[in-house]
């Protein structure tokens, strides 16, 4: 069953989500396995990201990269919005 996650971070601004970006790229995570989509949206002030996973495990691997990078970024995501996927509709 696949997830959506939304993170609305306190703080993280979209300087701060591109670098989040290139150290994940250098960490080998940039596309991770199991994570079907990707989205960063809002004002450039307060950023919010949404994924969408095929799985909890898939995802919580990737954290495993992603929080010590967030940690040292000086970003808490705080507690993400997971809700199962009902539907999905591409194109």
């Amino acid at each position: 069953m696949s997830f959506v996650l939304t993170f609305a971070p306190a703080g993280m601004t979209a300087a701060k989500y591109n670098e989040v970006i290139k150290l994940l790229i250098a960490a080998g995570a940039g596309t991770p396995k199991g994570r079907s989509y990707h989205v960063c949206y809002g004002d450039s002030n307060a950023v919010q990201v949404t994924d969408v996973w095929d799985s909890m495990e898939d995802f919580q691997a990737f954290g495993q990269t992603l929080i010590p990078i967030l940690q040292s970024s000086g970003i808490d995501p705080g507690q993400p919005v997971v809700q199962p996927v009902h539907n999905i509709i591409t194109g």
